[in-house]
């Protein structure tokens, strides 16, 4: 949950400075960016970009939907989910280097 509480603040700070322009106006972490007004079409390419460079990810395609972008607490728990899977694969990489190396 520590976690999700960082990234739910790194990404208010990355709204409010970017699409707000500063003004911290009033928005819970469920507000959707698009009904509010917060972040238009353009914006969500920003928020992406912003994504994949600061936790190391990539967002594919298929995951450009509103149920990963739309809100704060949306954006945290896709990149809790996104993360999670990218450090499994890892370890499956490196599992299967190692078993592979010892062939």
């Amino acid at each position: 949950m520590l976690m999700s509480s960082k990234v739910a603040q790194e990404v208010r700070e990355f709204v409010v400075s970017n699409f707000l322009y500063g003004q911290d106006r009033s928005f819970k972490d469920d507000d959707s960016f698009m009904a509010e007004g917060i972040v238009d079409s353009t914006g969500v390419l920003q928020l992406v970009a912003f994504l994949e460079e600061t936790y190391g990810i990539t967002v594919e395609d298929e995951e450009l939907i509103p149920e990963n972008l739309d809100s704060i607490s949306y954006v945290s728990a896709y990149l809790a989910r996104k993360i999670s899977a990218t450090a499994k694969g890892s370890m499956q990489e490196q599992q299967a280097g190692t078993l592979g190396g010892e062939a």
